[in-house]
């Protein structure tokens, strides 16, 4: 081999390993090249959309209703009952809540009536029956006549009225006459039949009046 071609060969030896050196490196730098990181999705930012808001379920408002008399009403002195003991007309009959809260029945005597319920006396009355008189005593008990209201202060005919199945403060003002020329018509109290303490409560003119309950008209102060 001459010296040229000697040459020639060194020349491309050293070419080739040029080539390996510089593939070898890309290769590492590619392998030590940090991985992209992951860019996590853009969420919005702002009101969201109104179709995307869930309507909550909301609360139906509370409704007053009113109930009879019959069915919270505790009886007392003056209140004139219907009893009817079925398939016993001699126990049946119209009775009156004497001044002691009782009421005086053939057979079993005397029951408290007093501050019961229609339906506590209907229960009572049942139960004195079924110990030795009648078997499933079946028994019901009516309300005929309820004891008097009583409105006071300014009102032109203060005095005690017969009461009304579902009258209210504004009915008992009529029955009084209406409202006194000094009556202030936004301050009115009542005292419930069934409250121990007798305590004045406040009343407005669609509040709801209890047998025995008193009302009471205040004046005005100008």
């Amino acid at each position: 081999m001459t010296l040229k071609q000697k040459i020639k060969c060194a020349i491309a030896g050293l070419a080739l390993l040029g080539l390996a050196a510089c593939g070898s490196s890309r290769s590492d730098e590619a392998a030590a090249a940090p991985m992209p990181t992951p860019v996590a999705p853009m969420t919005q930012i702002g009101p969201v959309p109104a179709a995307a808001v869930q309507p909550q379920p909301t609360q139906p408002a509370m409704q007053q209703t009113y109930q009879p008399a019959a069915a919270v009403y505790r009886l007392g002195s003056g209140d004139n009952l219907r009893v009817t003991v079925f398939g016993e007309d001699s126990i049946t009959g119209d009775y009156k809540v004497e001044g002691t809260g009782m009421i005086s029945l053939p057979l079993i005597g005397n029951v408290m009536a007093g501050g019961l319920t229609v339906q506590e006396l209907q229960d009572s009355i049942a139960q004195h029956l079924s110990q030795g008189f009648l078997l499933n005593p079946r028994v019901s008990v009516q309300v005929m006549n309820y004891r008097p209201f009583f409105i006071l202060g300014e009102v032109n005919r203060p005095n005690q009225y017969a009461y009304v199945e579902g009258m209210k403060v504004i009915n008992a003002v009529a029955m009084a006459g209406g409202f006194s020329y000094r009556a202030d018509e936004d301050s009115m109290k009542i005292i419930r039949a069934a409250d121990p303490t007798r305590s004045k409560q406040p009343a407005e003119p669609n509040t709801y009046v209890l047998p025995g309950d008193t009302i009471e008209v205040q004046e005005r102060l100008f």
